[in-house]
């Protein structure tokens, strides 16, 4: 099932939709990056919603997990250098996915029990008009969220902190659901507090670890670079036999830790408070950058930098490359490559860098796994659906944090292989509303206003939470009604 859902077809599918929003949106990944820095710490939260940095923190902290330490390392593992340039390719057209599906999810959302929600769930059948579509794509999620992916985080966590400083992988476990469960029952407010605060600290410590590693190495830097462009064209003598291998790792790996068209980033979009759609469009599209582009980045040129990977051709289970020994094919390239300049530093510190990364995705699964049980179940048993789905989650942590890696990773990738399919079908036949958002949200900003959003001028239909435009819908902002 794996090796059907990630053939050949979904790869280059991801691609060729990701060039299709690029030129559609005329390179808006490029031409609006000073929008998309300048909104970041704009807007508030309200009683109902997020502020946008709130809702940036809250995506990252499901971009940003194990697909950043060890599914980089992973992809120079089985596809060589020339893996780290097709994920750089796969986020730079996946950023454009990302605007549309998180600006859909903005168009479409809804207010339920006093806050926002939306994702793909409610776009496609808003949007779409597709219920069955959307309950599917809701179970999908689901069960993916709940009980496949969370197994991942967990078992790097468990796995990274055995190597560093031999801790039980039961301990682990159940130290993760302590913390876990004190998070998630009290709601979403609590996992945005907490995703805010550990986002930025976690991300820039990791990043400054990076830069050291490269001026201790800068006399590489050519050489780095000539290697991972060379690989990725099959031009290197070493690793051109494997040229397929690099594209399809890079595209995997990048999807897996950019989440772009995966349809989870939406879910955050739609929690933030905006005045118009696209300004949250924008910021998700940029966190794809700040995700690959930096952390996914530091983790590829530790490893290359100080040349601490291995490379294994998978048609014949051979070593194209080995250069270390004993070490799995995961966060070890990541902890060796540290303790290469650092001796005795660099198992604890990425142990903690995963700990950090891993347990927010993991938070973040629960909010993406309660706003499609929360499309499901309305009512009078959402209360014990909820309940239900923490214990679930709770449970497949534990779990994960136990069984082998290998197992592990084959669940998540079978989950995010079906978010990807059901989503990426959805917004490329969905794609027109959020274009028609842009360009009025172009138009505003050429009159120098501050665009607001209303979807029944665009002829927009079922955005009603658009419906009467922004000030007239957002009672619980105070100043803005009164303005």
């Amino acid at each position: 099932m794996n090796n059907f859902l990630w053939s050949p077809i979904l790869i280059t599918f991801c691609v060729l939709v990701g060039l299709y929003f690029t030129l559609r949106s005329r390179f808006l990944q490029v031409r609006h990056i000073k929008d998309m820095v300048g909104l970041l710490f704009k807007g508030k939260s309200s009683d109902e919603g997020v502020s946008s940095f709130q809702a940036l923190s809250l995506a990252l902290s499901g971009r940003m997990g194990v697909g950043n330490i060890s599914g980089t390392a992973t992809a120079i593992a089985f596809g060589g250098p020339g893996a780290v340039f097709w994920m750089w390719v796969i986020a730079f057209f996946g950023a454009a996915s990302a605007f549309i599906e998180s600006t859909l999810a903005q168009i479409y959302k809804e207010k339920q029990n006093g806050q926002y929600r939306g994702g793909p769930a409610y776009y496609i059948e808003k949007g779409l008009g597709l219920k069955w579509y959307a309950i599917i794509f809701a179970i999908a999620t689901l069960i993916a969220m709940a009980l496949l992916m969370p197994g991942v985080q967990s078992n790097s966590i468990a796995i990274s902190l055995d190597n560093a400083f031999g801790t039980s992988t039961v301990i682990t476990g159940i130290i993760l659901v302590l913390v876990l469960g004190l998070i998630i029952f009290g709601g979403v407010k609590r996992i945005v507090n907490v995703a805010q605060f550990i986002v930025p600290f976690m991300a820039v410590g990791y990043i400054l670890v990076a830069i050291l590693t490269i001026a201790m190495n800068a006399e590489k830097i050519p050489a780095v670079f000539s290697l991972i462009f060379s690989s990725a064209f099959g031009g290197d003598s070493v690793f051109g036999g494997i040229l397929g291998a690099a594209i399809a790792w890079g595209v995997k790996r990048g999807l897996y830790a950019s989440e772009a068209g995966q349809g989870t980033g939406a879910h955050a979009a739609a929690a933030a408070e905006v005045s118009h759609p696209v300004k949250q469009g924008l910021v998700q599209s940029f966190s794809i950058y700040l995700d690959v582009f930096l952390v996914c980045t530091a983790t590829a040129f530790m490893i290359l930098f100080t040349g601490q990977f291995n490379t294994i051709d998978e048609s014949s289970g051979e070593y194209i490359v080995q250069n270390i020994s004993g070490v799995e094919e995961g966060p070890g390239y990541t902890q060796a490559a540290v303790d290469s300049i650092l001796p005795g530093f660099g198992s604890g510190f990425v142990a903690i860098a995963l700990l950090f990364f891993a347990f927010t995705t993991i938070m973040s699964y629960y909010y993406i796994a309660e706003t499609n049980l929360a499309y499901l179940v309305k009512g009078k048993y959402s209360s014990i659906a909820s309940s239900v789905l923490k214990i679930a989650l709770l449970a497949a942590t534990f779990y994960g944090a136990v069984k082998e890696s290998q197992l592990a990773w084959i669940f998540g990738d079978i989950g995010l292989g079906v978010m990807v399919w059901l989503n990426y079908i959805a917004i490329v036949l969905l794609a027109k509303p959020a274009i028609i958002a842009l360009k009025d949200y172009e138009r505003q900003k050429r009159q120098g206003l501050d665009p607001t959003f209303n979807s029944t001028k665009l002829g927009i239909k079922n955005a009603d939470f658009w419906a009467d435009g922004y000030n007239g819908k957002n009672d619980n902002t105070k100043d803005e009604k009164i303005s």
